[in-house]
């Protein structure tokens, strides 16, 4: 998926769903959070941005997401591929270093080998900042990201060999496996789903949650993301109109 494929994705959203839920997040506590299509888009263009701006983002850059599965996530994932990052999943010892790591648990981040420049993400839908003092060079994205356009002009494109995810480890994603390149991701935006489908999506393993949430908006449909402690029951299922479950 070159930023091209990338902006095709991402202007989908902004277009067919602008005004219809495109992600729908279930965390801790009863939490839920809506965004349509142009406001997941918007999210993604203050993260682009800010990566651009903020953290001197080009092509070839490793950023390494020591994040949960999350609405957040996704958004950063988004955000590093429409800028030519290559998403790094897995510690600096299985996976080597980073440029930039991206994380919400402050301790192991702040002293990983290898971290690069460190940004603090608070998952809170509400945060405006981190919530715990930060060591000094620490990046708090939730203070920075939202004073950023809501609109991001694509500037140098990756080569479709470059990497675009490096997922150390097992992963169920049939096609997000091992080391990806750009030109393996935009083919998987031709799978696509079915028209309107709403795929609900649980579980730990994020390259499974990301090929199932770009096939089901390249196909217009939507995603229903569950943290790891939460399971949707069949009320709520019912009331977001799931016709798909991502399945191991």
């Amino acid at each position: 998926m070159n930023t091209t494929a990338s902006g095709a994705l991402l202007s989908g959203l902004r277009t067919r769903q602008a005004t219809s839920p495109a992600l729908i997040w279930y965390g801790g506590s009863g939490e839920r959070i809506e965004l349509s299509g142009k406001v997941l888009d918007n999210w993604v263009a203050k993260t682009s941005n800010f990566l651009v701006d903020e953290l001197d983002a080009e092509p070839g850059l490793r950023l390494r997401l020591d994040l949960p599965v999350h609405w957040k996530t996704l958004v950063w994932v988004l955000a590093a591929w429409q800028t030519g990052c290559t998403v790094v999943l897995g510690s600096p010892a299985e996976s080597g270093p980073a440029d930039v790591t991206v994380s919400a648990a402050m301790d192991g981040a702040a002293a990983a080998g290898g971290a690069g420049t460190v940004v603090a993400v608070a998952l809170g839908a509400l945060e405006l900042s981190f919530p715990a003092d930060l060591p000094a060079g620490v990046v708090d994205y939730a203070a920075e990201v939202r004073s950023y356009a809501d609109t991001y002009l694509e500037e140098d494109r990756p080569d479709a060999g470059q990497t675009a995810l490096e997922a150390a480890g097992a992963t169920r994603a049939r096609t997000l496996r091992g080391t990806v390149s750009y030109a393996t991701l935009g083919e998987l935006l031709g799978t696509g789903g079915n028209p309107g489908e709403v795929l609900l999506a649980t579980g730990t393993d994020l390259p499974q949650v990301l090929e199932g949430a770009v096939a089901a908006w390249a196909a217009g449909g939507a995603v229903v993301l569950a943290g790891a402690d939460v399971e949707p029951d069949e009320k709520v299922l019912a009331s977001e109109r799931v016709t798909k479950r991502l399945e191991a």
